[in-house]
């Protein structure tokens, strides 16, 4: 059975659902400045699991398998500036943002992909 419905319902429900106020990781292993700001901020607890999520949402979507390799270093790439923040929380949720919107974009285009290759859209 094809893992396709499972991303999208997970997508709608992420689009759907309101912010879970905790991180995506153990914040009492946190030790990084970025990690621990966070921790302390629910604004940036929020797009943390908001990132988090559509992260996971993306490598679940089966026609981008193969290019696992490629969103795995762009998640490095992004952890590598979201670390370079420090503490900074404008900076932290900048980073966060723009990761968000690249996760986003790049999950619609291949659900537009999928519809118009199955011929939905």
């Amino acid at each position: 059975m094809p893992r396709w419905p499972t991303a999208f319902a997970i997508l709608s429900f992420v689009l759907a659902a309101s912010p879970a106020s905790a991180a995506s990781f153990d914040c009492g292993k946190a030790q990084k400045p970025d990690e621990f700001a966070i921790c302390a901020n629910p604004e940036l607890s929020d797009l943390d699991v908001e990132m988090a999520t559509l992260y996971g949402v993306r490598m679940e979507i089966p026609m981008m398998m193969g290019a696992k390799g490629a969103a795995q270093d762009e998640q490095v790439a992004f952890l590598q500036q979201r670390g370079a923040c420090g503490g900074n929380v404008a900076c932290i949720a900048a980073a966060y943002r723009e990761r968000i919107a690249t996760l986003k974009q790049t999950i619609s285009g291949a659900m537009q992909d999928y519809c118009s290759k199955i011929g939905l859209c």
